[in-house]
């Protein structure tokens, strides 16, 4: 079976400098991959290039059978739309609008918004109970759960999470981790830039990145029930 996401000789610069250098793997569909390196190791500039956000210098990277490398703007906007699913570190909630108007959000650019299908994505996450309440009214970990159901609204082929733990106590990063693993256990392809080892041995993998190279990919050891 071919794999949901291959990156083949990945490079990335801007000017002099490489953010990525030749990086290649592969993720199979409903795999959690962890892509970690220190600061300045393209981490960043591999997750905006996976996810449509930016386009690479030299290689490429097919998602789902289409490559991305080669899409021009207003393809790569469909691209994202369709078979993207983002987690940020910050939330990007629209703060004058309710937690299920913010998930909606998503669906505009499909010209189908559906409040039911929202509500429903917003309970699978817990929040059930706060759909009215706009994001000043939430926690932080709150705002997260809210921005998940956002990602998954669309139903994506593809979710990229970067740092989804980064601005969160310690207690709300424990109930984000619990929903990704449940998110992972239904079959969803789950891809976290993160800088903690706690969280990468969380992965099926874990992509090691060095100075814009491939350092080497880890299987974790730890038993993940």
């Amino acid at each position: 079976m071919a794999s949901l996401v291959q990156v083949e000789n990945l490079e990335k610069r801007f000017g002099e400098v490489r953010a990525l250098d030749r990086v290649s793997f592969a993720i199979d569909a409903g795999e959690w991959i962890a892509i970690m390196g220190p600061s300045g190791s393209g981490k960043t500039s591999l997750i905006n290039i996976l996810g449509g956000l930016d386009q690479p210098t030299g290689g490429r990277v097919v998602v789902d059978g289409q490559d991305i490398s080669r899409l021009g703007e207003r393809d790569l906007t469909r691209y994202r739309s369709e078979k993207i699913g983002f987690v940020f570190q910050q939330f990007h909630l629209v703060p004058y609008l309710t937690a299920v108007e913010n998930v909606m959000l998503a669906q505009y650019f499909h010209s189908i918004t559906d409040e039911k299908e929202a509500a429903e994505a917003l309970k699978r996450v817990g929040l059930g109970d706060r759909l009215d309440h706009v994001p000043a009214q939430l926690s932080g970990g709150e705002q997260q759960r809210v921005a998940i159901a956002r990602a998954l609204i669309n139903h994506p082929k593809l979710i990229l999470a970067d740092e989804p733990t980064g601005n969160l106590d310690e207690a709300n990063e424990a109930v984000i981790l619990e929903l990704l693993r449940e998110l992972h256990a239904s079959g969803h392809t789950i891809l976290v830039v993160t800088h903690s080892p706690a969280i990468g041995n969380l992965a099926d993998r874990r992509v090691e990145l060095e100075h814009g190279r491939l350092a080497r990919i880890h299987v974790p050891s730890i038993a993940k029930d």
